[in-house]
């Protein structure tokens, strides 16, 4: 029974990912893949290729290929700079929609957080009501468990983080 329920909630998570990813744009998609190719081995190997093809080619007598781009390589530091631009801009783009990701997580945390917060409320209550019952008088109106049955102000926790915990 507990694996049904556990395989439900991967199963739910995976198809709210999935939703996430089908949800991109195409310029999102292909932001993604050049972000995700840049952040290969592949890529770092195919550079350090091509930068020892271009200086051997700018500075030997590479099959009789004049040399182009002559030291200290002002061609090549142009390109690289304009690959750089692009580069950080689709990492960019990607660090924002997993952003927006992110967020979208942690307001859906914040409200199952929130009920799971209402629903022990409630249990607790009604523990201390059937405590009461059965003529446990102490532990109903222990402190904590009376405290434990208030409704908690979400409000008030909001305020007090904001007096208490120090900003950057």
């Amino acid at each position: 029974m507990a694996d049904s329920h556990f395989q439900e909630h991967v199963q739910l998570i995976a198809r709210h990912e999935e939703e996430f990813v089908a949800r991109r744009t195409p310029s999102e998609r292909a932001g993604d893949v050049i972000a995700a190719f840049a952040g290969s081995l592949t890529f770092v190997v195919l550079h350090l290729l091509f930068f020892g093809c271009w200086v051997a080619v700018n500075t030997l007598n590479v099959a009789h290929i004049p040399h182009f781009d002559p030291p200290p390589f002002s061609l090549l530091g142009t390109i690289l700079a304009l690959e750089a631009i692009l580069l950080a801009a689709f990492i960019l783009m990607r660090q924002s929609r997993t952003n927006r990701r992110s967020e979208e997580r942690d307001h859906l945390m914040l409200q199952i957080l929130l009920l799971a917060e209402k629903e022990l409320t409630a249990v607790v209550g009604m523990e201390r009501q059937i405590a009461e019952g059965m003529g446990l008088h102490q532990v109903a109106k222990d402190a904590a468990i009376e405290q434990y049955s208030q409704d908690t102000s979400i409000d008030e926790i909001a305020q007090s983080i904001q007096e208490n915990v120090p900003t950057e």
